[in-house]
């Protein structure tokens, strides 16, 4: 790096540190009511301002990613404004309507965001499984030549506190990680306080047991060059010492406070003195302030070391809110530049009033920074989303049994596309956390095999040993087998659910997990959907047809988090071709990237697209049909329901069910059939698709559009208002419960609301009051107007 650019370096890191700051303090301004503020986050900005345009203006190339730390928001859109990626309008409208994000979006920012960061410790984690798609990838025959890139993450020190990085570490080493940079902005600040001392020779510890790089940013050139000069030792040790809150406080105090304390303590031995009288008070502070991760030369010549692919973490020690007047507070995470602060902080930085948002209102010469940009390799080729083409299906695959339970079907439909040497096997990849086998993926692995980077063999083959599991691990492999963190499924499904617009190949993603099981990951399901990541996720087995499991196996509420989980279509066939219909349109949905209109037929943005999530079961049910080719039923599949009975005009019972709890509805329809006429049957698959278009229908009316009608508003039309109708399936009684306010029918709901416990499905049935004899049962209640 020349010196030319290096001050250029230095004008960007400064114009960067003030347009962040601005922007936070306009957004305060625009918004506060008296006393209350919006909130901070001057100081966390502050931090990563350095280390940012290190890595952007010089460091970074195309194919890297970046997560970057969510309070570090303001300094990414002040560097894309510098690029001509973000406007001013949004800026000046930050956490505002439409404005710019208060945590980077990939869905919500104009910018060019690789991944949405904000619930903490899985923007970082992401990263990790993001570089492993990109191995996965680059093994493939199908894959075109693109240069691999590093998956980078600017991480919070109090950020390592969450458990799926250490999830992630673990992962990542059993599976070869390669090109990944975590760099930690080690500012000693959490949000209540200081963190623990010593932290750094865990974090130190830990990386370095998990086989990476470990490279610590501790001094900046000023503090180096001062360690060589007499009394450079002494002054060394003191900052090795010292403890972390009091280091923080006398940043906070500058340079009389940085002198006392240092004449004090070591003042009395050799040289000391002299190299503390040399500098003023600002030019003390500003020495003691010289950390490794506020000093562009120690920060480009750390980076360009790297010489090797192996994971690198960068421990970069840095000050919150460096170069403000915040800086070192320990109150600063939420803190706020007063407006006389920010008068004297813009004094200081050099922006005249009135050029507070000129694109270079803080470079006194901005000719050269403007050329040193044209050359800048991370901004070369503009934005870097990526498209693919979709993949084709060719169609449902039907299975020929006669009895057998969903989650059986799941298996031998994954099993007869592996069998395919078409584009969509070509582009599938499984992964489960340790349940593959008893979720039905072993076929799909026996033939497409195991992911790895290097070959390893199956030894109980080679021994001779007898396994139905035939599993090779290489190149060529479509499943990433993953330990039981359910937290890294998701992860991995949100990497590999976005390698279309990373990487610019398409995958289908399919992950299976113990339905229950989705809740232990749920904070990484909501993180992969709100980056509009595309996949499959299969719960299963569920609810408490699992009987001889337990209540810790059993899930209740899942239906509800398909329901409300924003980017998850979420469907429980309980028939074998509803099934296959459901899973050959998903590989379709999941490739769509419409406008989001709604269609007027069901009122669903289906155009859109998103992900999938089927919760299935082990329990075998007798098929009504092998194959329904009736379109309307096909599409009643999808659309989330379809007569089974059609009610008629003198249909005074409604029984509507979801999943594997069918048979116990159709022999309750029977039974009721012979005392109270006409019973119709209506099969669920979807509650979510449901209650979606409906909301959607009734908010088109309340907006005046009133012939504005969803499919299940279509579908209980037909059916007389004086009409009990009965919800009924393995789960949360709410699912189904919202149908009678459709049209006003009286509605009893059935369902479980507690853990369950073992026993054989007939009695836990019979104890939830789901089975046959409570349907019936509940029907008496419209009698008597119970």
């Amino acid at each position: 790096m020349t010196p030319a650019q290096l001050a250029c370096l230095k004008d960007l890191e400064r114009q960067v540190l003030w347009h962040a700051c601005w922007m936070i303090h306009n957004a305060n301004h625009l918004r506060e009511k008296g006393e209350v503020k919006v909130g901070g986050h001057q100081a966390s900005s502050a931090s990563l301002a350095s280390i940012m345009t290190a890595l952007y203006f010089h460091v970074l190339r195309p194919e890297d990613r970046v997560a970057v730390k969510p309070h570090a928001s303001p300094v990414f859109h002040a560097i894309q404004y510098l690029m001509g990626n973000q406007t001013r309008e949004k800026l000046e409208n930050f956490r505002g309507f439409g404005g710019a994000q208060s945590y980077p979006s990939r869905t919500k920012d104009i910018d060019d965001v690789d991944f949405s960061t904000g619930s903490v410790g899985l923007g970082v984690a992401i990263t990790a499984f993001a570089s492993i798609v990109q191995d996965y990838i680059a093994a493939k025959p199908w894959a075109g030549t693109r240069p691999g890139g590093r998956m980078i993450a600017l991480v919070g020190d109090a950020e390592l506190d969450e458990g799926n990085i250490y999830e992630c570490l673990q992962e990542g080493w059993k599976h070869d990680l390669r090109n990944t940079w975590w760099v930690i902005d080690y500012n000693r600040q959490s949000l209540d306080g200081v963190v623990h001392e010593g932290l750094w020779q865990r974090i130190e510890g830990i990386f370095t047991a998990f086989g990476w790089d470990v490279k610590v940013l501790k001094y900046g050139a000023l503090q180096r060059a001062a360690f060589r000069e007499p009394g450079g030792e002494a002054l060394r040790g003191w900052i090795d010492r010292c403890p972390n809150q009091l280091y923080s406080a006398l940043t906070f105090q500058g340079g009389a406070a940085w002198r006392k304390r240092l004449t004090d303590e070591i003042g009395t031995q050799e040289g000391v003195a002299d190299l503390l009288a040399a500098r003023s008070d600002d030019a003390l502070s500003d020495l003691m302030g010289n950390l490794g991760g506020h000093c562009l030369e120690t920060l480009i010549e750390t980076f360009g070391s790297i010489d090797h692919d192996r994971p690198t973490v960068f421990l970069a020690y840095t000050i919150k809110g460096w170069g403000t007047p915040l800086a070192g507070h320990k109150d600063n995470h939420a803190g706020l530049m007063t407006k006389a602060q920010m008068e004297t902080f813009q004094e200081r930085i050099g922006v005249a009033p009135g050029t507070e948002w000129e694109t270079f209102g803080a470079i006194p010469s901005p000719a050269p920074v403007r050329a040193f940009l044209k050359t800048v390799p991370f901004f070369a080729k503009g934005t870097r989303r990526f498209t693919s083409p979709a993949v084709p299906s060719s169609g449902p695959v039907f299975l020929e049994d006669r009895e057998l339970s969903t989650q059986a079907g799941f298996g031998k439909i994954l099993d007869a596309i592996a069998r395919r040497d078409d584009a969509l096997s070509a582009r599938i990849v499984t992964t489960a956390p340790d349940v593959t086998v008893s979720t039905n993926l072993g076929p799909w692995v026996n033939r497409r095999g195991l992911f790895a980077r290097e070959r390893m063999a199956d030894t109980f083959r080679d021994e001779r040993v007898p396994s139905a599991q035939k599993w090779e691990f290489g190149p060529a492999g479509q499943h990433i087998e993953l330990g039981i963190a359910e937290m890294n499924l998701f992860l991995l499904l949100g990497a590999a659910g976005l390698s279309h617009s990373l990487f610019g190949e398409r995958l289908l993603p399919i992950g299976t997990v113990y339905d229950p099981f989705v809740a232990r990951g749920l904070d990484a399901l909501n993180y992969a959907c709100y980056q509009d990541a595309r996949f499959m996720i299969v719960g299963t087995p569920s609810g408490v047809t699992l009987a001889p499991e337990g209540g810790a196996h059993q899930s209740i509420g899942s239906q509800l988090i398909g329901m409300s989980q924003d980017g998850l279509a979420s469907f429980e066939p309980a028939f074998l071709d509803e099934l296959s219909v459901i899973m050959d349109w998903s590989f379709d949905y999941m490739q769509r990237g419409g406008d989001g209109t709604h269609d007027r037929r069901t009122w669903l943005r289906d155009e859109t697209g998103g992900s999938v999530y089927l919760r299935l079961t082990t329990r075998p049910l007798e098929q009504i049909a092998l194959r329904r080719e009736d379109p309307a039923f096909r599409q009643g599949v999808i659309d989330g329901a379809y007569w089974l009975r059609p009610p008629s005009a003198r249909t005074r019972i409604v029984l509507a069910y979801q999943g594997c709890i069918a048979p116990e509805v159709l022999m309750a329809a029977g039974r009721l059939a012979e005392t109270h006429g006409d019973v119709s049957v209506l099969a669920v698959t979807s509650a979510d698709r449901l209650n979606a278009g409906w909301t959607a229908a009734q908010r088109a009316r309340r907006q005046g559009d009133a012939s504005a009608r969803s499919h299940i508003e279509t579908l209980l039309s037909a059916v007389p208002r004086d009409a009990g109708l009965i919800t009924a399936t393995d789960g949360h009684p709410a699912t189904l419960g919202w149908l009678g306010a459709v049209e006003g029918n009286r509605t009893v709901s059935l369902g479980v609301e507690h853990f369950g416990q073992t026993g054989t499905i007939a009695d836990l049935y019979a104890h939830f009051g789901i089975d046959t004899h409570a349907i019936v049962d509940a029907a008496r209640s419209f009698r008597t107007g119970g």
